[in-house]
């Protein structure tokens, strides 16, 4: 299994853009030093404890979030398959599953999909959006726990069943449960370099104006932007308040502003997308920044209520005392904070969804101009091959949308004798070109990450159905065009009898690639059934259209042989596609009704 996915890749790269900062900051300290204490400071081992333990943290969250993704892939597939128009059971999956991904933007992203694809609106994915933000605080209430003195024990087990487990399953605990015991570690070594900044004043006094709310959501807000993770920043924070530096009210500022700042992941993963996601990303930001708008002016109430709700240390004084206490608060306050806003906002659903279509219009699209991009193939969920294996899914549905159409703008062009129609099918033969690269591009990535048996089988699957999609609709571009404009350069029209044949035919073989397509976007068995049951309707009319030309071909009239061979080579293009459609479908069917197709 390979310890690092697309995912953690990313934060790898973000986190090497932070370092300098932090390094910069931190050695910056001295330099404000007044009084004498920071004689007392090991400043190298200060950032170098804070430095490797904030790597450790990061890398264990990641860790931990493909474990979680990993095992619950498939869980993750059905309970997105069953997405709920009801806005409320909508607010619970999108915190069941931002829970599991570890990451609110990740979920805006499939949703974005599903939008596209017409299973929901947009109203209809708010409350989605709006239940991610509960799901995004399930991190910081693990974190909250720190059993740092468990970390190395969690980091052995997990490693020992990361690399000795038989079952993929298995070593997918493993690396949830190394990734965790990396997460308190980092946490135990960032503490303990900070222990020293308890008697720094300089940085007493700056912890002091972090109580300010509008500075506070400022620098968590930037924080979050940076490593572009809210739960990471209220981890920090929790660790903080665990080394007793960091008050209650500054450490809910703090939550307040990685709200904010974690827009930012969305806004960037929108750039360059469709509408949809552009739309999507906007919700996330006006649902994100109203709920602090409201909140803001009540974070002491909110930090006395979280203070009433959760565990009390009252044999403890001082920093032992908050050290003891301000931790669980914190996560307790992003939780409720998150709750209440969706509990605040569900009912307005529609609203924010009619503003982020007036901030975000319609783009015009050139007339005459081809545009084509793929609509459900998104890098973010590259590392959750259950995730990603949909998004193929998804696509390929797109892309036999198009040779859908292709096949029903052949059979206008037929009747019609409209060369410019021809010429639109070559245009958009070109179209599925573009998605079958772009597909087949994405299986390559999905191929680097670990594959289950079930992820294997249904990665093949996936490759044979986008190749002989890609073939049928060269079929439709090399043989029925060129057959078509041959009929009008010529000047050929087929008797009536062989009319109303080919009709028939072309009818069949036209219902058959439309079946095909709904199987594999929808994992159809009844449709890819129908598909092969129509097998000897098939060859009926393929052995009544044969006779029918042999009856003819011996009749000496102009042009007529020139006639019947291009009837016979039509003929034998739609039974190919036909034979095309039927070995996508076999996939989708029992293996006693594919061995019989």
């Amino acid at each position: 299994m390979k310890s690092l996915t697309l995912s953690s890749r990313f934060t790898g790269r973000r986190t090497l853009l932070l370092l300098p900062l932090l390094i910069a900051l931190l050695f910056s300290l001295p330099v404000l030093a007044v009084t004498p204490a920071d004689a007392e400071i090991d400043w190298f081992k200060l950032v170098m404890g804070l430095l490797g333990g904030l790597a450790m943290f990061l890398f264990g969250m990641e860790q931990m979030s493909e474990g979680l993704q990993g095992a619950a892939g498939d869980t993750l597939k059905d309970v997105l398959g069953r997405l709920t128009k009801n806005r409320f059971l909508g607010a619970i999956t999108g915190a069941f599953v931002t829970a599991v991904l570890n990451s609110s933007s990740v979920t805006t992203v499939l949703v974005v999909g599903f939008i596209s694809a017409g299973f929901m609106s947009l109203a209809q994915s708010v409350g989605i959006i709006m239940g991610a933000n509960i799901g995004s605080t399930f991190t910081a209430q693990i974190v909250a726990f720190n059993v740092t003195q468990y970390a190395l024990i969690m980091v052995a087990a997990g490693f020992y069943m990361l690399f000795a487990g038989k079952q993929q399953k298995t070593r997918y605990y493993g690396a949830m449960v190394m990734g965790l015991g990396l997460v308190f570690y980092g946490m135990g070594v960032m503490g303990d370099a900070m222990t020293p900044l308890r008697s720094y004043q300089p940085f007493i006094d700056l912890m002091a104006r972090m109580e300010n709310p509008l500075l506070g959501i400022l620098v968590g807000a930037v924080f979050t932007g940076l490593v572009q993770s809210s739960a990471a920043t209220t981890g920090i924070a929790i660790v903080m308040a665990t080394a007793g530096l960091i008050s209650l009210p500054a450490g809910i500022a703090l939550a307040f502003g990685a709200n904010i700042g974690t827009c930012v992941t969305a806004l960037l993963a929108a750039i360059g997308k469709p509408t949809d996601a552009v739309r999507a990303a906007v919700v996330h930001v006006l649902f994100n920044i109203a709920g602090v708008l409201v909140w803001v002016m009540f974070i002491p109430q909110l930090a006395e209520l979280v203070a009433a709700i959760s565990p009390s240390a009252p044999e403890l004084t001082g920093k032992a005392r908050m050290a003891a206490e301000v931790p669980r608060q914190i996560a307790n306050a992003h939780t409720v904070f998150n709750i209440a806003n969706t509990l605040l906002f569900i009912g307005f659903t529609t609203t924010f969804a009619k503003l982020a279509e007036r901030l975000v219009p319609e783009k015009p699209i050139e007339a005459g101009k081809i545009i084509v991009e793929p609509k459900f193939l998104d890098e973010e969920v590259v590392g959750i091959p259950a995730m990603a294996l949909e998004r193929v899914r998804l696509e390929i549905g797109h892309m036999g949308e198009i040779i859908d159409h292709m096949l029903a703008s052949t059979y206008a062009a037929f009747n019609e004798r409209d060369r410019g129609k021809f010429d639109e099918v070559l245009k958009m033969d070109d179209q599925v070109d573009i998605l079958n690269d772009a597909i087949l591009k994405y299986l390559s990535a999905i191929r680097q990450e670990p594959l289950t048996d079930t992820q294997s089988q249904e990665f093949q699957t996936l490759i044979s159905a986008t190749i002989n999609l890609e073939s049928l609709a060269d079929v439709i571009e090399s043989g029925l065009v060129d057959i078509g404009k041959g009929f009008i350069d010529h000047e050929l029209k087929p008797s009536d009898t062989t009319r109303l044949l080919l009709r028939e035919f072309a009818a069949k073989v036209q219902q058959a690639v439309e079946d095909t397509v709904k199987a594999v976007r929808e994992e159809d068995e009844t449709a890819a059934g129908a598909v092969i049951a129509i097998k000897d309707d098939i060859r009926r009319l393929a052995d009544e259209a044969l006779q029918l030309q042999s009856e003819r071909i011996g009749v000496q009239e102009t042009r007529h042989l020139d006639l019947v061979r291009m009837e016979l080579e039509l003929l034998d293009n739609l039974r190919r596609i036909y034979t095309l459609a039927k070995r996508v479908a076999k996939d989708f069917v029992p293996e006693e009704v594919a061995s019989k197709a």
